[in-house]
């Protein structure tokens, strides 16, 4: 399996080839397991309430509940993303930005691998909500 730094090395050529791909399934794969074994001890964590009689430790703990429900949401989000970027390697589609056909990046997808557009098309689609909405 190939490093970072040997993937960053390697030229324009040999851009999603067979062992980039390879590397980004396994990080995807790995980022997938980690979620669903989060999600999993959420579950069992909301399951393990206790009865407090006191009206700020009830509210402390249900705050608490509240913001682990938001982080697990937006997981879910990234899950389905993840899912998504590893079926496009299957497809021999990922890698390539969904709007302009070209190369998406080493380095953005490293940092960012669930990413579907390159760096200039993100940025174009982010000014037009921000200037226009969403």
């Amino acid at each position: 399996m190939l490093t970072e730094e040997q993937i960053l090395k390697m030229g324009e050529k040999d851009y999603m080839n067979e062992a980039q791909l390879a590397f980004f399934k396994a990080r995807l794969q790995q980022l997938e397991r980690d979620l669903l074994k989060n999600a999993g001890e959420t579950t069992e964590h909301l399951r393990e309430t206790v009865l407090v009689p006191d009206p700020a430790d009830r509210a402390t703990i249900e705050e608490e509940h509240a913001l682990e429900l938001r982080t697990r949401d937006r997981e879910r989000k990234l899950l389905k993303k993840v899912q998504q970027s590893i079926v496009s390697i299957d497809s021999g589609e990922y890698g390539w930005c969904e709007e302009t056909g070209e190369p998406i990046g080493i380095p953005r997808l490293l940092a960012r691998p669930t990413a579907t557009l390159s760096l200039e098309a993100q940025q174009r689609r982010e000014l037009k909500q921000k200037l226009y909405g969403d």
